[in-house]
């Protein structure tokens, strides 16, 4: 990523609703340069997603919780990992070596919601358990490798570091 994409991400962060021409714009490019550099950008997991807000959702509080996932076949468990991918509020997931097989960090509007998914990841087959921690106090990384903001959801779900370009 370079300093053009940075400057994309943070006009997307503002204003993820930006038409090309209007980010073109405001990053000096051609249009079809500023297309071309979120198709990457998304391609490689920097953006990885739209959100939708609906109306009376407060986005500035947002609940998060890690999910602890014991899978029933940790060596043929693909279908928990397809599964938990295709949940929103799933922005990190992780195989584990150890007691665990999978690490889950949820983000989600409410804690009500937080359970929700929990009941569903628990559910899922091929899901023997789980044990869910809900996170007191968040610190910051020195390191940016999610964009949080209404429009651009946060890094795309990785089961290892080096998936990042």
């Amino acid at each position: 990523m370079d300093a053009i994409d940075e400057k994309i991400i943070a006009e997307l962060t503002r204003n993820a609703r930006l038409s090309h021409s209007e980010l073109a714009s405001r990053v000096l490019l051609s249009r079809n340069a500023v297309r071309q550099r979120i198709e990457r950008l998304e391609r490689h997991g920097h953006i990885a997603g739209y959100t939708i807000v609906r109306p009376g959702e407060d986005t500035g509080n947002v609940v998060s919780a890690l999910v602890l996932v014991y899978r029933q076949d940790c060596m043929r468990g693909g279908d928990v990992l397809a599964a938990l991918k295709s949940i929103p509020e799933v922005v990190i997931c992780e195989i584990l070596s150890g007691d665990y097989d999978i690490m889950v960090r949820l983000e989600a509007a409410s804690l009500e919601r937080v359970r929700v998914v929990w009941e569903n990841i628990a559910q899922m087959p091929g899901v023997r358990d789980t044990v869910t921690h809900p996170v007191q106090h968040r610190q910051p990384s020195a390191k940016k490798t999610a964009y949080h903001a209404i429009g651009v959801s946060s890094a795309a779900i990785a089961t290892s570091p080096s998936s990042s370009p």
